[in-house]
Formats: structure tokens, sequence, C-alpha cells
């Protein structure tokens, strides 16, 4: 008789709409998962618990028996802390970090010098594919950094994704999640557009979605944010203010950065994120469509 060899210890740190449903995906697939967030009183933090997933308010106790840290905090500065205060600190020799927020190639080359010099292994590994992609479990991993590591951890994506992309050096992943930014980005000008323009042209807008989703113009922003504009539905998926923060990490990795499609889409976010009072940048990134709504009003 064969001893099984246990399963990776996995610790999650950042319970947000992504991080969580990543957390539960790897406890479903039977992965002894340690949890942390830095403010307890969250949604997904409750929501992970109701799941029998252990949530522990000391970061230290999360990654200290880890085979695995994954992340997914929210900007440069909070990965950078957590990552190079007590993760670097308190992590087991060897043990794999893996960061899923989106940071950009620079902080990631960074981040992978930093921890390698303190004996541990990082991968960058960006998703997208949104809170649908999270929940179901279907999520594009695109991921920088050593092959063979990247070898050893896939099976661990496996459990969150079903497209998991090696890139190359580290810093990789992240570069090419810049790129699939500006693809949402300028996808949501297109659905916000084409909907403004089939009000101004007194079209069903619901025929925008159910027939020009699989035309030449179909694009997963059309099929699934565009459904939610036409229900009212602005809830995040991905909020704006993330979207604003990635199209601010594309200048700030690009010298000379000439992206006039990006610079409309960032204009348009800010224009819907101070539209929204008070929730209005925590708003999804469909709410750009209020950008056009506020203009044909004033017009």
């Amino acid at each position: 008789m064969t001893n099984k060899r246990p399963l990776a210890k996995i610790a999650y740190l950042g319970l947000g709409i992504m991080g969580s449903a990543m957390t539960l995906n790897f406890a479903k697939a039977g992965y002894p998962v340690v949890a942390w967030n830095r403010t307890q009183a969250r949604a997904g933090v409750e929501e992970v618990k109701r799941n029998g997933v252990q949530v522990t308010e000391s970061l230290e106790e999360a990654v200290r028996d880890a085979d695995y840290i994954f992340s997914c905090l929210g900007d440069v500065p909070d990965v950078e802390q957590v990552l190079l205060g007590s993760v670097k600190k308190q992590a087991g020799k060897n043990a794999v970090v893996i960061d899923m927020t989106t940071i950009g190639k620079a902080a990631a080359v960074r981040l992978n010098f930093e921890l390698s010099e303190a004996g541990l292994r990082f991968l960058d590994a960006p998703v997208t594919g949104g809170d649908i992609g999270a929940r179901l479990g279907t999520l594009t991993i695109l991921v920088g950094g050593d092959k063979s590591t990247y070898d050893e951890v896939r099976p661990l994506f496996e459990a969150i994704g079903k497209n998991i992309v090696y890139c190359g050096e580290a810093g990789s992943g992240q570069a090419l999640k810049l790129c699939n930014q500006v693809l949402c980005a300028i996808n949501m000008i297109a659905v916000s557009e084409t909907l403004s323009l089939a009000d101004q042209l007194q079209v069903d807008k619901n025929l925008i979605v159910e027939s020009l989703g699989s035309g030449a113009g179909a694009s997963w922003a059309l099929s699934n944010l565009g459904a939610r504009i036409l229900k009212g539905d602005f809830k995040p998926g991905f909020t704006v203010e993330h979207m604003l923060k990635d199209l601010r990490l594309i200048q700030e990795n690009v010298q000379d950065c000439h992206l006039p499609g990006t610079a409309l889409a960032q204009e348009l976010f800010k224009q819907a994120g101070e539209l929204g009072g008070e929730e209005g940048y925590r708003q999804g990134t469909q709410a750009m469509f209020k950008a056009y709504e506020a203009t044909k009003q004033v017009v």
C-alpha cells in the first residue's frame, strides 16, 4: 500500500471579490487553506468562513507553515508591504509566493529579486475572467517566473483556472495582463458607445446584446457587461477604481506611452466614478455607460 503524498498547505492573502472566490475553489479541491484579510469586516471574509475555511487575523500565522502563499491585494504598495514584510520574514524557506494582484512588470521583477534573496520562490500570476471566472474556476492565469516553479504550481492553478499560460521570466505575466487591461478598457468604450448609439437611433438595446453578441463585433464585455447595463446592474465584478489603477500602471511601466484609446478610457472611467456618488469608484466597469448617458442629458 503506497502512502499518499499530503496535500500542499496554502495560505491565501486578500479576500476581496476575486480572492475569496479563489480561496473557496482551493478548499473545494481539497487543499488545506488558511486565509487572511487585512480588514475582517468584509463580505468575502464572512463568505469564506461560512464555507468552513479557516480565516486568521494574524498574517504571520497564515504564512508560517504554508508551502504556497497566494496573494490578491489592492495596489503595488499593499503588495510590497505584505510580501516584503511579514511574508518575507515568516514564510518557510523555499516556499513559493504567487502574487495574483495586477501590479505591473517593474514591481513583479522587484519582488522576484527581493524574495529570491530571502530564499523564497516567486511567480507573478495575474488573472482575467472577472468575478464570474473566479467563482466558476475558469479564470485565465498569466504566469511569469521560473519555469520549473511554474510546473510545480500548475496543479494548484488548475483548481482555480481553466486557461493557464506560462508567459516567460518574472514580470512577463504582469506585462501580458497590462495588455489585457487595454483590451478590457477599450472594449468597454465600444459597448457603452454602441448602447448609447442604439438609444439615439431608437433601436431596442436588448437587440444589441442578443443579435450582435454572436457577430464580428462580439466580445466578452458585450455579452456579460452589456447585459448588466441593460438590467441597470452596476454592481462590481471589477471596479472602476481598480481599472483606473491598472491604467495608471500602464503609464508607469511604459516610457513615452502613446495609447490614445487607453487615455480616452481613463477619462471616461473617471467621469463614471464621479457620477456615481459615494460609491462611484466602487461600481463595476460597466458604469462607464453612465458617462455616455450624462453627455446625452447635457446635449
